[in-house]
């Protein structure tokens, strides 16, 4: 399976980061990872996604040459989506959408923490476009911005893990990790909290695969 990431910020970091978790993920296909270089640096809030769709739309074509089998948009917001997912030869999925899929499905309920409070209305509004915001119980900001959570270390991990225990008490029995800059870090968080947590990253790979499975 040719699996195709599309990074939506310009951070060629975050690009490496997200192939290699995917890759570990779902180690017998071939990952790819693109990163959009004429995106915002990190996309927070509305304004950086609405600017990062034209240069994922510019993709499609050479992503179509290469025989991807899904495209998969590798920012939290799903920044884009229902644009290429119309306009691909093949199916679109985002991280975040994988992430609530997936948490729903294997926990029933579920809370989102995500990076700077910009970034909660967009998340909001997408779970209830994918008919999930029964199944969530919170969406709640760190207050990091992305690329200080990319960059990981000791600071970052304990307001992570803050938040993670915020969401206890407002419900949810797993919790999504709302940013592509946290998938490397999922296992040391999961450790310090003891939350059944979501990487939508990962998510997306094995989604990914039972898509190609399941369709002609």
């Amino acid at each position: 399976m040719r699996l195709l990431y599309l990074n939506p910020n310009s951070t060629v970091s975050m690009t490496d980061q997200i192939v290699a978790v995917a890759t570990a993920a779902l180690p017998g296909a071939e990952i790819l990872g693109w990163t959009n270089h004429s995106g915002p640096a990190a996309i927070q809030g509305p304004e950086d996604g609405a600017a990062a769709v034209i240069g994922l739309m510019a993709m499609l074509p050479d992503a179509a040459k290469i025989g991807a089998e899904v495209i998969v948009i590798a920012c939290f917001d799903d920044t884009g989506l229902d644009a290429l997912r119309a306009a691909a030869h093949c199916p679109v999925i985002g991280i975040g959408q994988a992430a609530y899929v997936m948490a729903a499905l294997a926990f029933g309920s579920f809370s989102v923490l995500t990076t700077l409070q910009v970034s909660v209305p967009v998340l909001q509004e997408n779970i209830a476009h994918y008919g999930l915001d029964r199944a969530c119980r919170s969406v709640i900001a760190s207050g990091l911005p992305v690329l200080e959570v990319e960059r990981g270390g000791e600071a970052v991990l304990a307001r992570l893990s803050d938040g993670i225990m915020a969401t206890e008490a407002l419900g949810g029995r797993a919790v999504a990790l709302g940013c592509a800059g946290m998938a490397p870090l999922r296992d040391e968080l999961a450790r310090r909290t003891g939350r059944p947590l979501i990487d939508g990253v990962a998510a997306s790979a094995h989604l990914a695969q039972a898509i190609v499975a399941s369709t002609v």
